[in-house]
């Protein structure tokens, strides 16, 4: 059965997240209903993360296997036009080997986290950012956010429904940046790992936004660590600024480098 990796763009509002679910709308029961209509029974594809209710994606990848050959172009094709009018696209496919797994072959996870600094209403962004009213200080972000780099037990910053075997991993990248935008200056969060724990993103973003408003010091996101206890962490921020950014393999299978 020849195996196809899809890039996936998603708006995560409508849907309980990316995994399947028997009575809620997800990505992933999208996306097989769609193939469903290409090609008649069940199917069950992979991602390379699951991504909770309200979380966006720019760059997921997922893979299916297929009764027969497609050209790559015409079956990213075909599925957008089953995917109507759900707000999930297919922007790259690519024929992959029989043992490339989009999960298991994935060399890092990059994810972006977008917060809105405005009084009013967001408008055009609403869904698509966390909002806050308050300005923040993005240079004491960034120090607390230094103090999360390496190699750790991540207890703090894991959801208690975490089912990852070890709370031990290793963080790559945390860097804040302060972008203007026509709505408002916004903070973004680029990070960057190999995996993560269920929530440690957004519980990463909610400390270190008590950090930028002054509730915090940097001081207490080291302590916060070191506590390897769910109560020291800061608020878990919404989902809603969350985007899985995008995912690396050995090699590029949609560029081939």
């Amino acid at each position: 059965m020849p195996r196809y990796a899809m890039q996936v763009e998603y708006h995560g509002a409508p849907f309980a997240g990316w995994q399947r679910q028997a009575d809620q709308p997800s990505v992933q029961g999208a996306i097989e209903t769609a193939l469903s209509k290409l090609q008649p029974g069940e199917h069950t594809i992979a991602a390379a993360g699951r991504t909770d209710a309200g979380v966006h994606a720019l760059a997921q990848v997922a893979h299916c296997d297929m009764d027969k050959e497609w050209d790559p172009f015409r079956l990213s094709e075909a599925l957008n036009f089953q995917l109507k009018p759900a707000p999930v696209a297919i922007t790259a496919c690519a024929r992959v080997d029989d043992d490339w797994h989009a999960r298991f072959s994935a060399m890092e996870r990059r994810y972006l986290f977008r917060l809105l600094m405005r009084r009013a209403p967001a408008t055009h962004q609403a869904g698509l950012v966390w909002q806050v009213k308050h300005d923040l200080d993005e240079l004491a972000m960034q120090e607390g956010a230094n103090r999360l780099l390496g190699n750790h037990d991540f207890t703090t910053f894991r959801s208690s429904i975490c089912q990852a075997a070890s709370p031990q991993k290793t963080l790559d990248e945390l860097r804040i940046e302060r972008v203007e935008t026509y709505s408002g200056p916004e903070i973004h969060f680029h990070v960057r790992a190999r995996s993560f724990l269920h929530n440690q993103v957004r519980s990463f973003v909610g400390t270190l936004e008590r950090v930028g408003a002054g509730a915090w010091d940097p001081d207490d996101v080291t302590a916060a660590l070191e506590a390897r206890d769910r109560a020291a962490c800061g608020p878990v921020c919404p989902p809603q600024g969350l985007y899985l950014a995008g995912v690396t393999y050995p090699t590029d299978v949609f560029t081939g480098l």
